[in-house]
């Protein structure tokens, strides 16, 4: 892989307040879990589009990366804008279903995000 080869540049959303706060979720997990969310992050900027297992589609304009880590399954949730990737919201998933606050919390982010575009 080389800087040629990236389809998706990466950036944190910003809230209002100059935040954010998936770099600061990002920042507290352990670093095994960090080093294998950037990978797969990476994963996804060199190959997008993509899909399961590693990508999958929430809805209009939210999708969310998956990443298998000790506790858990570690979810970035985003949105593409161009050739964009916005990570909204982050959390680690210990349940089947994502929990409808966790999808509430992206969205709110995204409908922020597109109203400051």
């Amino acid at each position: 892989m080389s800087i040629g080869d990236i389809r998706l540049n990466v950036v944190f959303f910003r809230t209002g307040s100059g935040t954010e706060p998936v770099r600061r979720w990002l920042k507290s997990l352990p670093a095994l879990h960090k080093k294998a969310l950037g990978e797969d992050i990476k994963t996804v900027q060199f190959g997008w589009p993509l899909g399961m297992p590693l990508v999958e589609k929430l809805g209009p304009y939210l999708w969310e990366v998956r990443t298998k880590v000790p506790d858990g399954i570690a979810r970035v949730l985003f949105t593409v804008d161009g050739h964009t990737m916005i990570l909204l919201h982050g959390f680690i998933k210990k349940t089947r279903k994502i929990p409808q606050k966790e999808i509430n919390t992206a969205r709110t982010r995204l409908r922020q995000y597109q109203e400051a575009g």
